[in-house]
């Protein structure tokens, strides 16, 4: 039996070889997704084309910036990114640039979206972004959806400047805002070409082909339209900065790695 024991023992570790094993690792730890090996930075493929990627900042519709984005930069499939540049090599022969403002968003941006829409109270954004829009109807009247086809990786948001472009400047959180549709010379300003809205207006004059966008505004935006569109792109008629390339990669894969370098497999 003493034998028995001293070998018992021998099979049973200590207590201080139990406490030193490696501390517990919270559930928060865990590693953030991926992206697919598809899915590339524009700027590796075309450094000319401008990026001012707005949800970074607090200079969009929410106020604040929105969850995912962990950089400033544009994210696409491959082949999205190889058509822009196509687009940008016409552009730059004629004298302007494309100038993103967002390409793949991750689902919990768009969840964001979401919750800011539910929070009624918050209306600091609404004198530029929607100031005719009661925000109790930004889902229904579809400005708001709990998918998004930029979580796909092949769409993206972009206008054209014309070179040289100096950069836009910041925006002042807390200063005036001025409604989206003003005349260019009184809403925001930005480096790009007139489009008769500023990017992400909540209103039917950001509708591409709307008639009271008439002139130098609508030639600005069939500019845009005719480029793309003869490289692959679809446009989304009710805002005439959404483009989507197709035929999409990945068409019913709705992703949320978060927007930075290193959610790229490559």
């Amino acid at each position: 039996m003493p034998r028995l024991a001293v070998a018992l023992r021998a099979l049973v570790p200590p207590v201080a070889a139990l406490l030193a094993v490696a501390p517990y690792t919270p559930a928060q730890a865990k590693a953030e997704p991926k992206a697919p090996k598809e899915f590339v930075a524009l700027r590796d493929v075309d450094p000319t084309i401008r990026q001012e990627v707005r949800y970074f900042t607090p200079h969009n519709f929410t106020g604040h910036p929105v969850d995912g984005y962990r950089r400033p930069m544009c994210v696409l499939t491959r082949p999205a990114a190889e058509a822009l540049h196509r687009a940008q090599r016409q552009l730059l022969r004629r004298g302007y640039t494309l100038k993103v403002y967002d390409c793949y968003r991750p689902q919990r941006a768009v969840n964001d979206f979401v919750e800011w829409a539910k929070d009624l109270g918050d209306q600091r954004m609404k004198g530029e972004f929607y100031p005719e829009v009661d925000k109790t109807r930004l889902f229904e009247d579809g400005y708001i959806a709990e998918k998004s086809g930029h979580s796909r990786g092949s769409t993206v948001d972009l206008t054209i400047a014309r070179l040289p472009a100096p950069p836009t400047r910041p925006y002042v959180p807390g200063e005036k805002l001025v409604p989206c549709y003003a005349a260019e010379k009184d809403r925001f300003p930005d480096n790009s070409v007139d489009m008769g809205t500023g990017y992400d207006c909540f209103d039917t004059r950001s509708h591409t082909l709307d008639p009271r966008i008439k002139g130098v505004q609508r030639a600005n935006r069939l500019l845009l339209k005719g480029t793309l569109e003869k490289l692959g792109f679809v446009n989304l008629a009710e805002e005439w900065w959404h483009y989507t390339f197709k035929p999409e990669l990945f068409p019913d894969t709705y992703f949320d790695f978060p927007v930075s370098r290193r959610s790229l497999t490559g």
